[in-house]
C-alpha cells in the first residue's frame, strides 16, 4: 500500500513545521500531534499510513507510544519511523525493539527522510 497520509508526532512546533513542509513538498498529506495523547486521538480519527515519531516528549515518550501502536491490533500494520535527536546506537536498537521499522536522527536530512518513507510503502 503506498504511503499517502503521515502523522508527525513531535512536541517541537519548529520540528513539526520543518518535517511537514518536507513531506508536503513531496506530495504527502500531513497531520501533526504534540504528544502521545494527541497522536492516539489522531490515529483513531484519521488512520495514517505511517507515523513519524519523536522520542523525547512530555508524558508518554516516543518509545512508549511506539510500543502501544505496534501492539494494538488496529494499528500494528502502520509503520513507525522514529525521528529523534537521540542518536546513540542503543537508542536506535531500542526504538526498533519497540516496534519502529526505521530510525533517523535530527537534524533531518530531507532526502534520507523521503527515502526511508518510500522504503515502507
Amino acid at each position: 500500500m503506498p504511503i499517502q497520509k503521515i502523522l508527525v508526532v513531535d512536541d517541537s512546533k519548529t520540528e513539526q513545521m520543518y518535517i511537514s513542509d518536507i513531506l508536503r513538498k513531496n506530495g504527502y498529506q500531513v497531520t501533526t500531534a504534540d504528544d502521545a495523547d494527541q497522536a492516539m486521538a489522531s490515529m483513531v480519527a484519521d488512520k495514517p499510513d505511517l507515523v513519524l515519531l519523536d522520542v523525547v516528549m512530555p508524558g508518554k515518550n516516543g518509545f512508549q507510544l511506539a510500543r502501544s501502536i505496534s501492539r494494538d491490533p488496529l494499528y500494528a500494520q502502520i509503520p513507525i519511523i522514529m525521528c529523534s535527536s537521540k542518536g546513540q546506537e542503543t537508542d536506535r536498537m531500542w526504538g526498533l525493539r519497540q516496534g519502529a521499522k526505521d530510525y533517523i536522527t535530527k537534524p533531518v536530512n530531507p532526502e534520507e527522510l523521503i527515502s526511508k518513507i518510500r522504503a515502507q510503502g
